[in-house]
């Protein structure tokens, strides 16, 4: 199939929410999928609320073997500090089985974010 949507796979790996601390989205399989991108959506900042975004990736799910996935195997249009009201895309270029997008707090108080996983070059298609 040609067609975009038959060819794309979207995961949720980070429940939309007001983050007032540093967190970690959910772990992403990446099985079956050769290209992988993390969409990062951003609300509102309170109290000067200084994030930043960065991905991690493992061989398995358990959370302590998650490392930052090496700056030369992520493209990122993210800057240090996420911006409020905006959108940011992170490309994963590396080989783990999972991978899971991390929000870092500087400063500030609070941050309304979320992010999809897009997986694509997908074993199976179209996408069910």
């Amino acid at each position: 199939m040609r067609d975009l949507y038959s060819n794309l796979k979207a995961v949720p790996a980070l429940a939309p929410a007001v983050q007032a601390a540093a967190v970690a989205g959910a772990a992403i399989d990446l099985k079956g999928a050769n290209r992988a991108a993390i969409v990062v959506n951003t609300g509102a900042i309170v109290g000067a609320g200084d994030f930043g975004v960065k991905l991690q990736e493992s061989d398995t799910t358990t959370s302590g073997d998650f490392a930052d996935v090496d700056a030369g195997s992520v493209d990122s249009d993210a800057p240090a500090t996420l911006e409020a009201s905006s959108s940011y895309r992170l490309g994963y270029r590396g080989f783990k089985r999972y991978l899971r997008v991390s929000l870092t707090k500087a400063g500030g108080t609070s941050i309304a974010a979320g992010a999809v996983a897009v997986q694509t070059d997908l074993a199976e298609r179209p996408v069910a």
